[in-house]
């Protein structure tokens, strides 16, 4: 009997390497080695076979790893080497881990970390549905006018956004929580109103709360997290 085995990209996103679109990027760039050979797209992976990223060995099985971190400021979402501030170094996790979408590098909040290159695909496809929430602190006074609006849609980078919740929480502070993730969009949103950002945090992805973390920290999602994402993406 024929003995068969994964396609290469999912091998990656297996071992927790990066995410299978990530994957695709790596192997197209000849970054990949079957066996010591140059990986190519439709490769498929037999339980025998040695996969490497830029020489460093995989494996493509073991537990997978959802962290929840509260980045700090300055901190980068990326898992890219050479980026000296990039979050996958600053945590430290000894398995490979990397971040569930993006947070400004002069923001801080709650950022998902994960192994499982499945879920990273199933938040990116579904990410128009599910909410993440913010703090955000602005350079003059929050007036009713700007609530509407920012509530209402704002026009940037050539659309206008969906309409989102958003309610004062202080003379120049808000609460604002969005169902989609455009580049720096709050950011954008607040410069079109004529606002600029001075704070901004993320407190709260899908049913993921960053409670009484404190900036740098970072924890394992607990067996109810993890089943209540898993739910709400399913």
């Amino acid at each position: 009997m024929e003995q068969r085995g994964r396609r290469l990209n999912k091998y990656l996103a297996d071992s927790g390497y990066c995410s299978r679109r990530e994957a695709d990027r790596l192997i197209a760039e000849g970054r990949v080695t079957l066996n010591g050979r140059v990986g190519v797209l439709g490769d498929q992976v037999l339980p025998d076979m040695r996969v490497a990223v830029d020489g460093q060995p995989l494996n493509g099985a073991g537990e997978k790893v959802y962290l929840l971190l509260y980045k700090p400021k300055g901190i980068v979402c990326t898992a890219d080497p050479r980026e000296p501030m990039n979050v996958v170094d600053y945590v430290g996790y000894p398995t490979r881990v990397y971040p569930v979408g993006r947070l400004d590098k002069d923001s801080e909040g709650l950022l998902l970390l994960t192994s499982d290159g499945d879920i990273v695909n199933r938040m990116l496809r579904a990410a128009g549905g599910h909410e993440k929430e913010y703090e955000v602190s602005v350079d003059k006074p929050v007036t009713p006018e700007f609530i509407r609006r920012m509530s209402a849609g704002v026009p940037i980078l050539d659309r206008v956004t969906l309409p989102c919740k958003v309610r004062q929480t202080g003379e120049r502070s808000f609460n604002i929580i969005l169902t989609q993730g455009l580049n720096r969009q709050i950011r954008r949103m607040c410069e079109a109103l004529g606002y600029r950002v001075q704070a901004l945090r993320r407190v709260r992805i899908m049913n993921l709360r960053i409670g009484k973390m404190k900036p740098g920290e970072w924890r394992a999602l607990t067996a109810r997290e993890l089943q209540t994402l898993m739910n709400e993406l399913s």
